[in-house]
C-alpha cells in the first residue's frame, strides 16, 4: 500500500479556485481509479491557504495510473501557477490497518 502525502500552499485570493480544482481531481480519482483507496483533502486550521492531501493507492502501479489520468493532468495544468511554493510530497508505506482491510 502506497501513501502519498502532499502539503500545498495556495497564493492569497486563489483558495476558492484551488478548492474547485482539487475537488474535481479528488472525485475523479476516487470514482474512476480502481487502485485508489482514499483521497482526503484537508484544510489547515491555522492557515486556510494551506492544504494537505492524503492519498492511498494499492501499489506504485496504481499511483502511476493516477499520474497519467486525464483528470490529474488537468489538475496539474490548472494549478501550475497557483502555489506560493512547490508542493511538498512525501511517500509512505501503510503499516496499520493491515492492507487486507482496504478494498476498492
Amino acid at each position: 500500500m502506497q501513501v502519498l502525502m502532499v502539503n500545498v500552499w495556495v497564493k492569497p485570493g486563489r483558495r476558492d479556485e484551488f478548492i474547485e480544482i482539487i475537488k474535481e481531481d479528488q472525485i475523479s480519482t476516487t470514482t474512476k481509479e480502481e487502485g485508489n483507496f482514499q483521497f482526503n483533502v484537508i484544510q489547515d486550521n491555522g492557515d486556510p491557504d494551506r492544504f494537505f492531501l492524503y492519498e492511498v493507492y494499492r501499489d506504485e502501479a496504481a499511483l502511476e495510473v493516477h499520474r497519467a489520468a486525464p483528470h490529474f493532468l488537468t489538475y496539474r495544468e490548472k494549478t501550475a501557477e497557483i502555489y506560493v511554493e512547490d508542493p511538498i510530497r512525501k511517500m509512505g508505506t501503510n503499516l496499520f490497518p493491515a492492507d487486507s482491510t482496504w478494498t476498492s
